[in-house]
């Protein structure tokens, strides 16, 4: 990774997501923009030397040599966040929720998931409850991959992935995938398994998983309660499929309590 794009707004979730953000710049020496989008009637020098304010603590906090900097934009979030995206082709966003401790939907339509929605940049979505200190450690070390096993167009996303499960502590990947009982897996659908386990490996101890649900998301939820050491969900959103389809990755990241990696499968 060399750019990572933090959109804050002050809020205590943007706030939170801004640590992960700066944590992973830190450790993948990546170049890290801190953008706030106003609206007309907010004071704009008020709002730059807040920007600059959280540049120089991050610095102090995380290493005198931290790259980061701050973006001051006019406009309506989606569309200024989209003119950004373009001009500085960041390589992943990171994002705040005021997330939910359990499984509550509490966030449909929130500014996260509409970007989630309406742009095509590898989004992680950082619940308010989630701190980078767990996410970090050995402790919380397994990512899981949740995927319909159809075959991905872009890759390039699948990249990403890997790069951030490499700054965390011998991480163990899982690619989870969730059919009705009494399915078998097509040939194209295990041949796509195997090309994604064989992607991790053997940098990254990985392994396939299969839970058995009508329910798309209620099997993803269901192995997530049994699996304590859970430090990152990973999920692609597709505009068409069967099972993870973009309507289900919103659904996710409006009530996660993980951080969750929403990839794509197209190009910005």
């Amino acid at each position: 990774m060399k750019t990572i794009l933090a959109p804050v707004d002050f809020s205590e979730a943007s706030m939170n997501s801004l640590s992960f953000a700066a944590e992973l710049s830190k450790r993948a020496s990546a170049r890290l923009i801190i953008a706030n989008i106003l609206k007309k009637a907010d004071a704009e020098e008020e709002t730059k030397e807040k920007l600059k304010s959280i540049e120089v603590d991050l610095k102090k906090s995380f290493d005198s040599d931290l790259n980061c900097e701050s973006s001051l934009a006019h406009g309506d979030l989606i569309g200024t966040l989209t003119k950004i995206i373009t001009i500085q082709q960041p390589d992943l966003i990171v994002m705040g929720t005021k997330g939910a401790s359990g499984l509550k939907r509490v966030l449909i339509g929130s500014n996260t998931v509409n970007v989630i929605a309406k742009t095509k940049a590898p989004v992680l979505v950082i619940p308010e409850v989630a701190r980078f200190e767990n996410f970090l450690n050995k402790e919380k070390n397994r990512i899981i991959l949740a995927t319909d096993l159809d075959l991905l167009e872009n890759k390039e996303d699948i990249n990403i992935l890997k790069e951030i499960a490499l700054l965390i502590n011998e991480p163990k990947l899982r690619v989870l995938s969730v059919r009705k009982k009494n399915t078998k897996l097509t040939k194209s659908k295990r041949l796509e398994r195997d090309l994604l386990l064989s992607f991790f490996n053997p940098e990254i101890e990985s392994e396939r998983v299969t839970v058995f649900s009508n329910n798309v998301i209620g099997g993803i939820n269901f192995y997530l309660s049994e699996k304590n050491d859970t430090g990152l969900v990973s999920m692609i959103a597709r505009d068409s499929g069967f099972l993870i389809q973009r309507h289900f990755t919103r659904e996710m990241a409006s009530h996660t309590h993980l951080p969750l990696l929403v990839m794509h499968d197209a190009k910005v």
